[in-house]
């Protein structure tokens, strides 16, 4: 029982116990209106309390929309060295992710250098590009895989007379947090490994 019934009883209960039925006659409209004025402040109350809930909600949300501005993430990395002897990465008798070891960029720390894996840590839509340079003794083929699927594929035959090529690629990627992004180097291909030719970089173009 809200507190404005409770008072409103306890006031009429007294009008009826009063031993002048006079007073109490005359007391009676003043009663009544002062039950009245309890229950605007009861209703007041209750809209400022749903105010109060709305405002903090309010709050919440500008929080969120802070914390997704302030999340970046960028990185951009390649593989070998640069200067010194000519070096390939490749071939191998087996499928082989490419650790992109020299990092250039990497605002976020979403990339492993050490597994060439890059883990996303806000979900959303980011961006990607892969590319190499190869001589023409072997094929060159890099897939970028999202977690286990393939995505997308950058491709050159091998040649005997073609003896330097570059391919690349470039997607767009919805992500979930911690989904892993990263670059395969099929069996028997083979890239460019210094002089920073093969790269891979990605960046967040929005968070979700």
């Amino acid at each position: 029982m809200k507190f404005t019934t409770v008072l409103c009883v306890l006031l009429f209960s007294g009008l009826a116990l009063a031993q002048d039925e006079a007073i109490a006659f005359r007391l009676l409209p003043c009663f009544t209106n002062l039950c009245e004025r309890i229950r605007e402040f009861d209703a007041m109350t209750e809209k400022l309390q749903a105010l109060e809930t709305k405002v903090k909600d309010s709050e919440n949300q500008i929080v969120e929309l802070k914390n997704r501005e302030t999340t970046k993430v960028i990185f951009s990395a390649a593989v070998g060295g640069e200067g010194g002897q000519s070096r390939t990465v490749g071939p191998f008798n087996t499928n082989t992710i490419l650790t992109y070891e020299k990092v250039f960029t990497n605002i976020g720390n979403a990339y492993n250098a050490a597994t060439g894996t890059f883990t996303a840590p806000v979900a959303g839509v980011y961006y990607f590009t892969m590319f190499f340079h190869a001589g023409g003794s072997h094929e060159a083929q890099l897939y970028l895989y999202k977690n286990s699927d393939l995505v997308i594929v950058t491709h050159d035959h091998r040649s005997d007379t073609d003896t330097a090529d570059n391919g690349g690629n470039a997607v767009f990627l919805q992500l979930q947090q911690g989904d892993q992004v990263y670059v395969m180097l099929l069996e028997k291909c083979h890239v460019w490994g210094s002089d920073f030719h093969t790269t891979f970089s990605g960046f967040l173009v929005t968070q979700m």
